[in-house]
Protein backbone atom coordinates (compact mmCIF):
# COMPACT_ATOMS: atom_id res chain seq x y z
CA UNK A 1 0.00 0.00 0.00
CA UNK A 2 2.30 2.69 -1.32
CA UNK A 3 0.34 5.66 -0.99
CA UNK A 4 -1.39 5.33 2.22
CA UNK A 5 2.20 5.16 4.43
CA UNK A 6 3.69 6.78 7.54
CA UNK A 7 6.24 9.49 6.77
CA UNK A 8 8.64 9.17 9.80
CA UNK A 9 5.98 9.26 12.48
CA UNK A 10 2.74 10.83 10.65
CA UNK A 11 0.58 8.55 8.09
CA UNK A 12 -0.30 10.16 4.64
CA UNK A 13 -2.56 9.16 1.96
CA UNK A 14 -0.09 10.36 -0.82
CA UNK A 15 0.99 13.59 0.17
CA UNK A 16 -1.19 14.67 2.42
CA UNK A 17 -1.16 14.04 6.31
CA UNK A 18 -4.07 12.32 7.33
CA UNK A 19 -3.95 14.75 10.45
CA UNK A 20 -4.53 17.72 8.51
CA UNK A 21 -7.84 16.18 6.73
CA UNK A 22 -9.40 14.81 10.02
CA UNK A 23 -8.78 18.42 11.44
CA UNK A 24 -9.84 20.62 8.27
CA UNK A 25 -13.28 18.06 7.53
CA UNK A 26 -13.85 15.78 10.84
CA UNK A 27 -14.73 12.50 11.56
CA UNK A 28 -15.68 10.16 10.98
CA UNK A 29 -14.38 10.59 7.68
CA UNK A 30 -13.34 7.87 4.47
CA UNK A 31 -10.24 9.20 2.41
CA UNK A 32 -9.04 7.60 -0.63
CA UNK A 33 -6.17 7.35 -3.34
CA UNK A 34 -6.75 8.22 -6.17
CA UNK A 35 -3.53 6.65 -7.69
CA UNK A 36 -3.66 3.31 -5.65
CA UNK A 37 -7.47 2.55 -7.00
CA UNK A 38 -5.72 3.32 -10.73
CA UNK A 39 -2.40 1.31 -10.35
CA UNK A 40 -4.45 -1.55 -8.70
CA UNK A 41 -6.91 -1.39 -11.61
CA UNK A 42 -3.99 -1.46 -13.98
CA UNK A 43 -2.83 -4.16 -12.08
CA UNK A 44 -5.50 -6.45 -12.82
CA UNK A 45 -5.98 -5.68 -16.41
CA UNK A 46 -1.87 -5.61 -17.54
CA UNK A 47 -2.08 -9.84 -18.16
CA UNK A 48 -5.22 -9.58 -20.23
CA UNK A 49 -3.84 -6.82 -23.16
CA UNK A 50 -3.44 -10.04 -25.67
CA UNK A 51 -6.82 -11.06 -24.77
CA UNK A 52 -10.39 -10.02 -26.10
CA UNK A 53 -11.42 -9.28 -22.22
CA UNK A 54 -13.03 -6.67 -20.15
CA UNK A 55 -12.09 -6.03 -16.44
CA UNK A 56 -15.39 -4.83 -14.91
CA UNK A 57 -15.72 -2.69 -11.80
CA UNK A 58 -18.04 -4.16 -9.12
CA UNK A 59 -19.97 -1.07 -8.20
CA UNK A 60 -20.94 -2.95 -4.52
CA UNK A 61 -17.51 -2.62 -3.28
CA UNK A 62 -17.33 0.93 -3.07
CA UNK A 63 -20.11 3.36 -5.66
CA UNK A 64 -18.98 6.63 -4.86
CA UNK A 65 -19.71 8.29 -7.85
CA UNK A 66 -16.12 9.75 -8.39
CA UNK A 67 -14.42 6.66 -8.16
CA UNK A 68 -16.70 5.08 -10.80
CA UNK A 69 -16.27 8.07 -12.65
CA UNK A 70 -12.24 7.57 -12.26
CA UNK A 71 -12.76 3.75 -13.24
CA UNK A 72 -15.00 4.39 -16.69
CA UNK A 73 -12.01 7.00 -17.99
CA UNK A 74 -9.52 3.83 -16.77
CA UNK A 75 -11.58 1.53 -19.52
CA UNK A 76 -13.64 -0.62 -16.89
CA UNK A 77 -16.54 -2.56 -17.29
CA UNK A 78 -19.13 -2.66 -14.46
CA UNK A 79 -20.71 -5.49 -13.03
CA UNK A 80 -24.58 -4.37 -11.67
CA UNK A 81 -26.36 -6.29 -9.15
CA UNK A 82 -29.63 -4.03 -9.40
CA UNK A 83 -31.14 -1.22 -10.97
CA UNK A 84 -29.41 1.74 -9.12
CA UNK A 85 -25.90 0.48 -9.65
CA UNK A 86 -26.93 0.18 -13.42
CA UNK A 87 -27.82 3.95 -12.97
CA UNK A 88 -25.02 4.70 -11.31
CA UNK A 89 -22.95 3.25 -13.95
CA UNK A 90 -24.55 5.11 -16.69
CA UNK A 91 -24.39 8.33 -15.41
CA UNK A 92 -20.42 7.41 -14.53
CA UNK A 93 -19.79 6.66 -17.93
CA UNK A 94 -19.55 3.26 -18.36
CA UNK A 95 -20.19 1.68 -21.94
CA UNK A 96 -23.25 -0.08 -22.08
CA UNK A 97 -21.84 -2.79 -23.93
CA UNK A 98 -19.63 -3.29 -21.23
CA UNK A 99 -22.10 -3.59 -18.42
CA UNK A 100 -23.24 -6.82 -16.88
CA UNK A 101 -26.72 -7.36 -14.60
CA UNK A 102 -25.76 -9.92 -12.36
CA UNK A 103 -27.88 -10.77 -8.95
CA UNK A 104 -29.81 -13.68 -7.67
CA UNK A 105 -33.00 -11.36 -7.25
CA UNK A 106 -33.71 -9.11 -10.40
CA UNK A 107 -37.36 -7.37 -10.70
CA UNK A 108 -39.28 -7.43 -13.96
CA UNK A 109 -38.83 -3.54 -13.84
CA UNK A 110 -34.73 -3.52 -13.38
CA UNK A 111 -34.39 -6.26 -16.31
CA UNK A 112 -36.48 -3.62 -18.04
CA UNK A 113 -34.63 -1.09 -17.28
CA UNK A 114 -31.59 -2.65 -18.50
CA UNK A 115 -32.94 -4.18 -21.57
CA UNK A 116 -33.99 -0.69 -22.82
CA UNK A 117 -30.46 0.96 -21.89
CA UNK A 118 -29.17 -1.90 -24.08
CA UNK A 119 -26.38 -3.58 -21.50
CA UNK A 120 -23.98 -6.28 -22.91
CA UNK A 121 -25.21 -8.97 -20.56
CA UNK A 122 -27.69 -10.57 -18.10
CA UNK A 123 -25.96 -12.91 -15.58
CA UNK A 124 -29.16 -15.07 -14.67
CA UNK A 125 -29.39 -17.49 -11.68
CA UNK A 126 -32.25 -19.66 -11.86
CA UNK A 127 -34.14 -20.88 -15.46
CA UNK A 128 -37.62 -18.52 -14.02
CA UNK A 129 -35.19 -15.76 -13.86
CA UNK A 130 -34.60 -16.77 -18.11
CA UNK A 131 -38.22 -16.85 -18.52
CA UNK A 132 -38.53 -13.93 -17.19
CA UNK A 133 -36.14 -12.10 -18.80
CA UNK A 134 -37.76 -13.41 -21.96
CA UNK A 135 -40.69 -12.38 -21.53
CA UNK A 136 -39.34 -8.73 -21.27
CA UNK A 137 -37.36 -9.11 -24.11
CA UNK A 138 -40.92 -9.82 -26.31
CA UNK A 139 -42.56 -7.29 -24.92
CA UNK A 140 -39.99 -5.11 -25.84
CA UNK A 141 -39.51 -6.42 -29.44
CA UNK A 142 -35.64 -6.93 -27.95
CA UNK A 143 -33.44 -9.49 -27.81
CA UNK A 144 -31.64 -10.19 -24.41
CA UNK A 145 -28.02 -11.45 -24.03
CA UNK A 146 -27.69 -14.18 -21.41
CA UNK A 147 -24.87 -16.11 -19.72
CA UNK A 148 -26.30 -18.04 -17.07
CA UNK A 149 -24.39 -18.04 -13.41
CA UNK A 150 -23.19 -21.87 -12.79
CA UNK A 151 -22.18 -22.96 -8.96
CA UNK A 152 -19.36 -25.24 -9.19
CA UNK A 153 -19.79 -26.28 -5.85
CA UNK A 154 -16.10 -25.27 -5.06
CA UNK A 155 -14.99 -24.02 -1.46
CA UNK A 156 -13.37 -20.40 -1.95
CA UNK A 157 -11.95 -21.30 1.41
CA UNK A 158 -12.93 -17.68 2.52
CA UNK A 159 -15.71 -16.23 5.63
CA UNK A 160 -18.85 -18.34 5.22
CA UNK A 161 -21.18 -15.32 4.61
CA UNK A 162 -19.09 -14.47 1.48
CA UNK A 163 -18.33 -17.94 0.02
CA UNK A 164 -21.09 -18.00 -3.32
CA UNK A 165 -19.97 -20.93 -5.14
CA UNK A 166 -20.79 -23.87 -2.72
CA UNK A 167 -23.75 -25.73 -3.04
CA UNK A 168 -25.44 -24.94 -0.14
CA UNK A 169 -25.52 -21.12 -1.41
CA UNK A 170 -28.29 -19.53 -3.12
CA UNK A 171 -26.24 -18.20 -6.10
CA UNK A 172 -26.39 -19.92 -9.58
CA UNK A 173 -27.96 -22.45 -11.37
CA UNK A 174 -25.95 -26.10 -9.43
CA UNK A 175 -23.20 -27.75 -11.53
CA UNK A 176 -25.68 -31.03 -11.86
CA UNK A 177 -28.18 -28.90 -13.11
CA UNK A 178 -27.12 -26.52 -15.32
CA UNK A 179 -26.43 -28.35 -18.70
CA UNK A 180 -30.13 -28.93 -19.02
CA UNK A 181 -30.83 -25.03 -17.81
CA UNK A 182 -28.22 -24.17 -21.10
CA UNK A 183 -30.64 -26.42 -23.22
CA UNK A 184 -33.48 -24.77 -21.82
CA UNK A 185 -32.31 -21.12 -22.28
CA UNK A 186 -31.37 -22.05 -25.76
CA UNK A 187 -34.96 -22.63 -26.58
CA UNK A 188 -36.50 -19.62 -25.50
CA UNK A 189 -37.49 -16.97 -27.33
CA UNK A 190 -36.19 -13.28 -27.35
CA UNK A 191 -32.86 -15.10 -25.81
CA UNK A 192 -29.47 -15.14 -26.75
CA UNK A 193 -27.43 -17.31 -24.91
CA UNK A 194 -23.74 -16.34 -25.28
CA UNK A 195 -21.92 -17.26 -21.99
CA UNK A 196 -20.99 -18.51 -18.88
CA UNK A 197 -20.72 -17.06 -15.36
CA UNK A 198 -19.08 -18.08 -12.07
CA UNK A 199 -18.32 -16.18 -8.72
CA UNK A 200 -16.99 -18.45 -6.22
CA UNK A 201 -16.77 -15.90 -3.35
CA UNK A 202 -14.81 -12.85 -1.58
CA UNK A 203 -11.58 -12.31 -0.27
CA UNK A 204 -9.96 -15.84 -1.90
CA UNK A 205 -6.50 -15.61 -0.41
CA UNK A 206 -5.15 -18.36 -2.41
CA UNK A 207 -5.19 -19.44 -6.12
CA UNK A 208 -6.30 -22.83 -5.95
CA UNK A 209 -9.90 -22.18 -5.74
CA UNK A 210 -9.56 -20.61 -8.98
CA UNK A 211 -7.86 -22.91 -10.84
CA UNK A 212 -10.40 -25.68 -10.04
CA UNK A 213 -13.05 -23.28 -10.83
CA UNK A 214 -11.39 -22.05 -14.23
CA UNK A 215 -10.82 -25.84 -15.43
CA UNK A 216 -14.48 -26.30 -14.50
CA UNK A 217 -15.19 -23.56 -16.40
CA UNK A 218 -13.31 -24.52 -19.66
CA UNK A 219 -14.89 -28.21 -19.34
CA UNK A 220 -18.59 -26.98 -19.07
CA UNK A 221 -17.82 -24.70 -22.53
CA UNK A 222 -16.42 -27.62 -24.41
CA UNK A 223 -19.36 -29.77 -23.57
CA UNK A 224 -21.83 -27.18 -24.23
CA UNK A 225 -20.61 -26.68 -27.81
CA UNK A 226 -20.34 -29.89 -28.43
CA UNK A 227 -24.26 -30.19 -27.75
CA UNK A 228 -25.01 -27.16 -30.36
CA UNK A 229 -24.83 -24.12 -27.92
CA UNK A 230 -21.81 -22.06 -29.12
CA UNK A 231 -21.38 -20.00 -26.19
CA UNK A 232 -18.04 -17.34 -26.83
CA UNK A 233 -18.46 -15.27 -23.57
CA UNK A 234 -16.46 -16.05 -19.93
CA UNK A 235 -17.39 -14.03 -17.09
CA UNK A 236 -15.21 -15.58 -14.28
CA UNK A 237 -16.15 -13.04 -11.27
CA UNK A 238 -14.15 -11.58 -8.95
CA UNK A 239 -13.20 -12.13 -5.37
CA UNK A 240 -9.74 -11.75 -5.57
CA UNK A 241 -8.03 -11.63 -1.73
CA UNK A 242 -6.25 -8.34 -0.25
CA UNK A 243 -4.65 -7.92 2.88
CA UNK A 244 -5.88 -7.06 5.82
CA UNK A 245 -3.37 -7.54 8.71
CA UNK A 246 0.28 -5.85 8.93
CA UNK A 247 -0.83 -3.86 5.61
CA UNK A 248 1.63 -1.01 7.59
CA UNK A 249 4.70 -1.46 9.45
CA UNK A 250 6.31 0.85 11.54
CA UNK A 251 8.70 0.80 15.12
CA UNK A 252 6.11 2.11 17.22
CA UNK A 253 3.34 0.02 15.63
CA UNK A 254 3.23 -3.63 17.71
CA UNK A 255 3.83 -6.48 15.50
CA UNK A 256 0.46 -7.90 13.90
CA UNK A 257 0.72 -12.09 13.18
CA UNK A 258 0.48 -11.71 8.97
CA UNK A 259 -1.80 -14.81 8.80
CA UNK A 260 -2.46 -15.50 4.94
CA UNK A 261 -0.84 -12.70 2.93
CA UNK A 262 -2.78 -13.53 -1.14
CA UNK A 263 -0.80 -12.75 -3.92
CA UNK A 264 -1.25 -9.58 -5.39
CA UNK A 265 -4.31 -9.19 -8.09
CA UNK A 266 -2.50 -9.93 -11.05
CA UNK A 267 -0.78 -12.82 -10.03
CA UNK A 268 -4.82 -14.08 -9.73
CA UNK A 269 -5.14 -13.68 -13.22
CA UNK A 270 -2.13 -14.74 -14.76
CA UNK A 271 -2.57 -18.02 -12.72
CA UNK A 272 -6.14 -19.11 -14.40
CA UNK A 273 -5.91 -17.17 -17.69
CA UNK A 274 -3.85 -19.69 -19.79
CA UNK A 275 -6.65 -22.33 -18.49
CA UNK A 276 -9.59 -19.82 -19.96
CA UNK A 277 -7.75 -18.49 -22.93
CA UNK A 278 -7.61 -22.22 -24.40
CA UNK A 279 -11.22 -21.87 -24.73
CA UNK A 280 -11.06 -19.01 -27.94
CA UNK A 281 -13.87 -17.26 -25.41
CA UNK A 282 -13.87 -13.60 -24.25
CA UNK A 283 -13.14 -12.92 -20.71
CA UNK A 284 -14.76 -10.47 -18.08
CA UNK A 285 -13.59 -10.37 -14.92
CA UNK A 286 -15.31 -8.39 -12.40
CA UNK A 287 -12.96 -7.51 -9.20
CA UNK A 288 -14.46 -4.85 -6.66
CA UNK A 289 -12.71 -5.40 -3.63
CA UNK A 290 -8.60 -5.45 -4.81
CA UNK A 291 -9.37 -2.21 -6.79
CA UNK A 292 -10.25 -0.14 -3.77
CA UNK A 293 -10.17 -1.99 -0.63
CA UNK A 294 -6.24 -1.27 0.05
CA UNK A 295 -6.74 2.50 -1.19
CA UNK A 296 -9.49 3.44 1.36
CA UNK A 297 -8.89 4.53 5.07
CA UNK A 298 -11.61 5.57 7.84
CA UNK A 299 -10.56 8.40 10.53
CA UNK A 300 -11.89 8.78 13.87
CA UNK A 301 -11.51 9.98 16.73
CA UNK A 302 -10.90 8.98 20.39
CA UNK A 303 -13.74 10.40 22.40
CA UNK A 304 -12.38 8.56 25.43
CA UNK A 305 -10.55 5.77 27.23
CA UNK A 306 -11.98 3.86 30.16
CA UNK A 307 -11.50 0.42 32.53
CA UNK A 308 -13.81 -1.69 33.95
CA UNK A 309 -11.51 -3.48 35.70
CA UNK A 310 -11.54 -6.59 33.02
CA UNK A 311 -10.96 -4.33 30.22
CA UNK A 312 -9.76 -1.20 28.51
CA UNK A 313 -11.58 0.63 26.22
CA UNK A 314 -10.58 2.37 23.50
CA UNK A 315 -14.05 4.92 22.73
CA UNK A 316 -14.05 6.42 18.84
CA UNK A 317 -16.56 8.32 17.03
CA UNK A 318 -17.18 5.80 14.05
CA UNK A 319 -19.51 3.42 14.82
CA UNK A 320 -20.60 0.08 13.36
CA UNK A 321 -22.81 2.25 11.09
CA UNK A 322 -20.09 3.79 9.20
CA UNK A 323 -17.71 0.63 9.24
CA UNK A 324 -19.90 -2.40 9.45
CA UNK A 325 -17.62 -5.56 8.71
CA UNK A 326 -16.17 -5.95 12.05
CA UNK A 327 -19.90 -6.39 13.45
CA UNK A 328 -20.74 -8.43 10.76
CA UNK A 329 -18.51 -10.59 9.91
CA UNK A 330 -16.36 -10.24 12.97
CA UNK A 331 -13.85 -8.91 9.71
CA UNK A 332 -10.06 -8.11 10.98
CA UNK A 333 -9.23 -4.12 10.18
CA UNK A 334 -5.62 -3.08 10.90
CA UNK A 335 -5.99 0.21 12.88
CA UNK A 336 -3.08 2.81 13.63
CA UNK A 337 -2.78 5.95 15.11
CA UNK A 338 -2.74 9.18 13.09
CA UNK A 339 0.31 10.15 14.27
CA UNK A 340 2.86 7.75 16.74
CA UNK A 341 3.48 9.91 19.78
CA UNK A 342 4.60 6.91 21.93
CA UNK A 343 6.08 3.20 21.58
CA UNK A 344 4.22 1.91 24.82
CA UNK A 345 1.51 -0.37 23.72
CA UNK A 346 -1.37 -1.97 25.62
CA UNK A 347 -4.16 -4.69 25.10
CA UNK A 348 -7.30 -2.65 24.33
CA UNK A 349 -11.19 -3.03 22.83
CA UNK A 350 -11.74 -0.36 20.24
CA UNK A 351 -15.02 0.30 20.24
CA UNK A 352 -17.69 2.82 18.70
CA UNK A 353 -20.66 4.54 20.56
CA UNK A 354 -23.23 2.66 19.30
CA UNK A 355 -25.65 0.94 21.57
CA UNK A 356 -25.04 -2.23 20.32
CA UNK A 357 -22.22 -4.72 22.65
CA UNK A 358 -21.82 -5.71 18.65
CA UNK A 359 -20.26 -2.21 17.89
CA UNK A 360 -16.55 -2.46 17.87
CA UNK A 361 -13.20 -2.76 15.62
CA UNK A 362 -11.07 -4.37 17.86
CA UNK A 363 -11.14 -6.58 20.77
CA UNK A 364 -8.40 -7.60 23.19
CA UNK A 365 -5.34 -6.11 20.85
CA UNK A 366 -2.66 -4.62 21.56
CA UNK A 367 -2.52 -1.07 20.43
CA UNK A 368 -0.20 2.57 20.94
CA UNK A 369 -1.35 4.39 24.05
CA UNK A 370 -3.79 6.89 23.20
CA UNK A 371 -5.57 9.38 24.60
CA UNK A 372 -8.60 11.47 24.24
CA UNK A 373 -8.70 13.39 20.67
CA UNK A 374 -6.44 11.38 19.20
CA UNK A 375 -7.03 10.32 15.98
CA UNK A 376 -6.83 6.68 14.48
CA UNK A 377 -6.57 5.10 11.12
CA UNK A 378 -8.62 2.02 10.33
CA UNK A 379 -6.94 0.79 7.42
CA UNK A 380 -8.35 -1.11 4.15
CA UNK A 381 -11.47 0.32 4.63
CA UNK A 382 -11.73 1.49 1.05
CA UNK A 383 -14.08 -1.74 -0.01
CA UNK A 384 -17.51 -2.48 1.79
CA UNK A 385 -17.32 0.13 4.01
CA UNK A 386 -19.02 3.31 3.32
CA UNK A 387 -21.58 1.20 0.65
CA UNK A 388 -22.69 -0.41 4.20
CA UNK A 389 -23.31 2.87 6.33
CA UNK A 390 -26.65 3.06 7.68
CA UNK A 391 -28.68 6.11 9.96
CA UNK A 392 -28.55 3.56 13.13
CA UNK A 393 -28.85 5.24 16.33
CA UNK A 394 -29.72 8.64 14.25
CA UNK A 395 -25.98 8.88 13.09
CA UNK A 396 -25.23 10.97 9.94
CA UNK A 397 -23.43 9.49 7.16
CA UNK A 398 -19.42 10.24 7.06
CA UNK A 399 -18.05 12.31 4.48
CA UNK A 400 -15.83 10.79 1.46
CA UNK A 401 -12.62 12.41 0.68
CA UNK A 402 -10.19 11.78 -2.92
CA UNK A 403 -6.99 12.46 -2.59
CA UNK A 404 -4.27 12.41 -6.00
CA UNK A 405 -0.65 13.72 -5.10
CA UNK A 406 -1.68 17.00 -2.98
CA UNK A 407 -4.90 17.78 -4.08
CA UNK A 408 -8.21 17.22 -1.79
CA UNK A 409 -11.54 16.85 -3.18
CA UNK A 410 -14.45 16.28 -1.59
CA UNK A 411 -16.35 13.08 -3.29
CA UNK A 412 -19.17 13.41 -0.83
CA UNK A 413 -20.37 15.86 1.77
CA UNK A 414 -20.66 14.48 5.20
CA UNK A 415 -24.79 14.31 6.15
CA UNK A 416 -26.10 16.88 8.31
CA UNK A 417 -29.05 16.17 11.37
CA UNK A 418 -31.40 18.02 9.21
CA UNK A 419 -31.08 15.51 6.37
CA UNK A 420 -32.05 12.32 8.66
CA UNK A 421 -35.71 14.13 9.19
Amino acid sequence: MQYIRYQEQDLLCEDVPLSELAEEFGTPLYVYSKNQIVENFRAIKAPLTEINSVVCYALKANSNPAILALLAEEGAGADVVSAGELSLALKAGFAPGRIAFAGVGKREDEIEYALKNDICIFNAESTQELQLISLVAMRLGKKARVGLRVNPDIDAQSHPYITTGLKENKFGISAGEAFAAFQFAAGLPALEVVGVHTHIGSQIVKVEPFIEAARFVAGLVGKLREAGIMVQHIDFGGGFGVQYVNVLTHEGLPHENPGATPPPPGDFVGAILPILKETGCSIWFEPGRSIVANAGVLLTNVLYTKENGTKKFIIVDAGMNDLLRPALYDAYHQIVPIKIATYEHEKVDIVGPICETGDFFARDRMFAKVKRNDHLAILTAGAYGYVNTSNYNARPRPAEILVNGGKVRIVRERQTLDQLF
